[in-house]
């Protein structure tokens, strides 16, 4: 029983390990806005929910693996390796593959007319917009700053 709740530890330590990577933290960011957009203006079906979170947690699994694949590469080798090339860029690959799918996806669930009138009027208050513009640079400096800082280190 020990064993199986320290594998939950062991996963929990993988997410954190991917939430290092930029792209992971993006992809957290894209969700969250999806899900706020989806909730606040969307009526969607449990269906259209299932799907919206499925293509939402397939991205960050795939991120999530593409971060364990780079750092098992990272460790087999550092010098330049063309397989370890090439399976790092696969990895990467099927995430944009993922990703270019949920796009098309979103489009799917949320592309509605009326629904983006509805939404231009609710950030036509000033107040909400300027809300709307703090929240998309903090997701940036959410996104970004970590690396930014990092590279300054070094």
């Amino acid at each position: 029983m020990k064993k199986f709740f320290k594998s939950f530890a062991y996963a929990a330590h993988g997410i954190a390990e991917a939430f290092k990577q930029r792209n992971f933290r993006f992809h957290i960011c894209a969700m969250a806005y999806v899900i706020f957009f989806a909730a606040r203006f969307y009526g969607f079906s449990a269906e259209k929910w299932a799907i919206l979170l499925i293509v939402c947690a397939g991205t960050l699994a795939l991120e999530t693996v593409n971060t364990g694949l780079e750092r098992l590469a990272d460790k087999v080798t550092e010098e330049h390796s063309h397989r370890i090339r090439l399976a790092k860029d696969c990895a990467a690959g099927a995430v944009l593959i993922w990703a270019i799918f949920a796009v098309v996806i979103g489009v799917f669930l949320f592309w509605d007319t009326d629904k983006f009138m509805l939404i231009g009027l609710y950030f036509s208050e000033y107040v909400r917009l300027a809300l709307l513009i703090l929240s998309l640079a903090l997701a940036w400096g959410f996104v970004f700053l970590p690396e930014y800082i990092n590279d300054k280190k070094k």
